[in-house]
């Protein structure tokens, strides 16, 4: 078994979270407990609106990144961040949490991803993203070096949605695959699986040769 970190690729995206209540919701026709992709236009008039925030970086494979590190395990995570400033929180987070990042920050085209959350008193989150450069993900962004030491590739289904992030995947699987290592996929929630239904089966079927999950 190789003493290398294990690979997670993801969205990198950071969380505001703001309290609010109902009537707020209502005034900018958020459905309460949802969660809806947005534009960078939607992002900036929301933001501006919503009260105090906490911000906190997250994203599905990030988050499993900084749990696998938790626990003592080595992991590098690849995901794509803007060179502003919330690139530099979640640079700075993942860091953090024992994780090692280094994938170049993006200096042109859409900022950093962000995730606004809107917590009501009953505890509910209402959630709308702005998946920005996090989506742009490409084969160069990706280290395939890494990929083919790593013991196991972790790839994470909301990236599933832009092609150049769905090619390097792919590109992942493969090397990986070529390597004799192992890979890990999530489905990541309902809405993927319905939008990707075959292409996640010919995924994990490793175009019909031997599963990609191991």
């Amino acid at each position: 078994m190789s003493d290398a970190p294990l690979i997670c690729i993801g969205n990198a995206i950071v969380d505001v979270i703001s309290k609010a209540d109902d009537a707020f919701l209502e005034e900018q026709d958020l459905v309460k407990g949802s969660m809806r992709l947005i534009d960078a236009d939607e992002a900036t008039s929301l933001y501006r609106k919503m009260g105090p925030g906490q911000e906190s970086s997250g994203g599905s494979g990030a988050n499993t990144a900084a749990g696998i590190a938790a626990l003592g395990g080595a992991v590098h995570f690849i995901g794509r961040v803007a060179e502003d400033q919330l690139g530099e929180v979640f640079g700075h987070d993942i860091r953090s949490a024992g994780v090692t990042f280094t994938t170049p920050p993006s200096s042109s085209g859409l900022p950093t991803a962000r995730c606004l959350i809107c917590v009501t008193p009953d505890a509910q989150r209402t959630m709308s993203t702005f998946l920005g450069t996090s989506a742009e993900l490409s084969e160069a962004d990706v280290d395939y070096d890494a990929v083919a030491a790593a013991p196991l590739t972790y790839l994470e289904g909301y990236l599933w949605d832009a092609p150049d992030a769905r090619a390097a995947m792919v590109k992942a699987r493969d090397t990986a695959r070529a390597a004799g290592r192992r890979v890990s996929f999530t489905l990541s929630d309902t809405f993927c699986v319905e939008r990707h239904h075959d292409d996640f089966r010919e995924l994990a079927s490793g175009g019909g040769r031997s599963p990609v999950c191991q």
